[in-house]
């Protein structure tokens, strides 16, 4: 019986207590034991190199039967991370107001930042800029193994340019809403199908 198994991957200054990753993990947890996903949700802090390669550590060693299907679900930052990886490891990824250029967009919070969930304080350096661009993607190799999720009114990121990026995936842009999606539980059944979690 082939496995499926999850990796949420929150964004900028977030964390796993972020509503959306609280949301996945009530929404799984609640599921029949013979229909619950693997669902991973690590805390990224340590910079991009840092939690891409520790995320790609797990998934090899917990991804590496081929009959697991893995899904990325990434929001901001995170989206940017799991589009990187499901580039690397030919996985599906699920999009929420994605970041496509985090190496301009967060020039801005160069310097000390606080964790909105923890309160811990982590520095973004020049490094971190230089790490991310080493991690762009030119374009999405298979558009179909993608769903982007957008709002028109994420006031933080151009919805415009995700749509663009990911020309040929499936798509689902609302207006209004937004960087922190709005509504995002309406979306988890549909998410988890995407998945290939057979709800019944």
């Amino acid at each position: 019986m082939t496995t499926r198994t999850i990796v949420y991957l929150h964004g900028f200054r977030s964390s796993p207590a972020s509503a959306k990753a609280r949301q996945l993990v009530d929404a799984v947890a609640a599921l029949p034991a013979d229909l619950r996903p693997v669902l991973h949700v690590p805390t990224l802090s340590g910079g991009p190199a840092t939690d891409v390669a520790a995320t790609l550590a797990w998934i090899e060693a917990n991804v590496a039967d081929p009959q697991v299907q893995l899904t990325l679900v990434g929001s901001s930052l995170g989206g940017f991370y799991a589009t990187h990886l499901a580039e690397r490891v030919g996985a599906r990824a699920v999009l929420v107001n994605p970041a496509i250029r985090p190496y301009d967009d967060l020039r801005p919070y160069v310097g000390p930042q606080v964790n909105l969930y923890t309160g811990k304080t982590f520095i973004v350096t020049e490094a971190h800029f230089d790490e991310l661009r080493a991690m762009a993607i030119d374009r999405i190799t298979r558009p179909d193994r993608y769903w982007l999720m957008v709002q028109a009114g994420d006031e933080q990121l151009d919805y415009r340019e995700a749509v663009a990026f990911f020309a040929g995936a499936f798509q689902l842009v609302e207006g209004g809403g937004d960087h922190g999606f709005q509504r995002f539980e309406a979306q988890i059944a549909p998410l988890l199908r995407f998945a290939g979690v057979a709800l019944r």
